[in-house]
């Protein structure tokens, strides 16, 4: 009898299914979902990545992951480096980047509130959301002072949730348990002496803030720059994005931390009563701006 013709390919080369989309159901499109993997593993600290170390975090055939990466490089959404054999995301990303951040009420409601702040302080004011580890900051309103040109954040860009104030101040409502479910690992990247070590010092950090009503951060991150955060609620309560300013000086004294962070509440309660929040009685965020404005208390 013939050998018949129909037989599957276990060759390692082969397309075999990832097991992965199996228990997602009938509906995923393998393809898609393999394409759009690829594109999530770019990231600022990794701009620029190769086809073979793309197929082993994807977990797919040398062979499948060209044909992807040709078929987004044709859509615009990668791009060859320069002199290497390697990619890196294209302007239809970046496009698409921005009809997102533009289709957001939450920028659009925070522009003029991000400029009011930015006026009565002097300071960049920042609104971020969380994006699984990472914060972004989705709208910016520039101080005029040019030694903020020296900081380079501007919309669209990402860091550390875990290493940053603004990330602490996003997962305010997180239970220790969701924290190590996001962080499985015992030791936390650090960037200085003062970012977190651990899930449990994390914790304990996420906890004064949330206790605080708002967060301050002097060198946790980027040494040379402080920052104060408060979080932005939405009508259920949860916190959905931070409203931060940008201080270049490593120390407050504790009057212009006072009247910074009275300033940044009142913005985040502004914000997050336009996304229809009510502050409760024990809201320590409204007790803070309360000081700057006694009416809204």
């Amino acid at each position: 009898m013939p050998p018949s013709h129909n037989k599957p390919d276990t060759s390692p080369e082969s397309d075999a299914a990832d097991p992965r989309e199996a228990e997602a159901g009938p509906y995923l499109v393998p393809g898609l979902e393999r394409g759009l993997r690829i594109l999530s593993e770019f990231s600022a600290r990794e701009p620029i990545l190769s086809a073979p170390e793309l197929s082993r975090r994807i977990g797919i055939p040398r062979t499948t992951t060209f044909r992807l990466l040709q078929t987004l490089q044709s859509l615009g959404f990668l791009e060859r480096a320069p002199g290497e054999r390697s990619f890196k995301l294209g302007v239809a990303v970046l496009r698409l980047g921005f009809e997102y951040l533009n289709s957001l009420e939450l920028t659009d409601f925070a522009t003029p509130i991000l400029d009011s702040l930015r006026d009565a302080t002097g300071h960049s004011a920042h609104l971020l959301i969380r994006d699984g580890r990472d914060i972004v900051f989705v709208a910016k309103a520039q101080a005029v002072n040019p030694m903020f040109n020296s900081v380079r954040v501007h919309v669209g860009s990402r860091l550390p949730a875990h290493a940053t104030l603004h990330g602490q101040v996003l997962m305010g409502d997180f239970t220790l348990g969701e924290l190590r479910q996001l962080y499985p690992e015992s030791q936390l990247e650090r960037f200085t002496e003062r970012t977190p070590a651990t899930i449990d010092d994390l914790y304990q950090r996420i906890r004064e803030i949330a206790r605080q009503g708002y967060g301050i951060s002097q060198e946790s991150y980027e040494r040379g720059i402080s920052a104060i955060s408060a979080p932005v609620r939405d009508a259920k309560g949860e916190i959905v994005a931070a409203i931060t300013i940008t201080i270049l000086q490593p120390d407050l004294d504790a009057a212009e931390r006072a009247s910074l962070a009275a300033a940044v509440c009142g913005a985040a309660l502004d914000l997050s009563a336009r996304l229809n929040y009510a502050p409760r009685a024990d809201d320590p965020t409204s007790a803070v701006a309360g000081r700057r404005m006694p009416s809204a208390a």
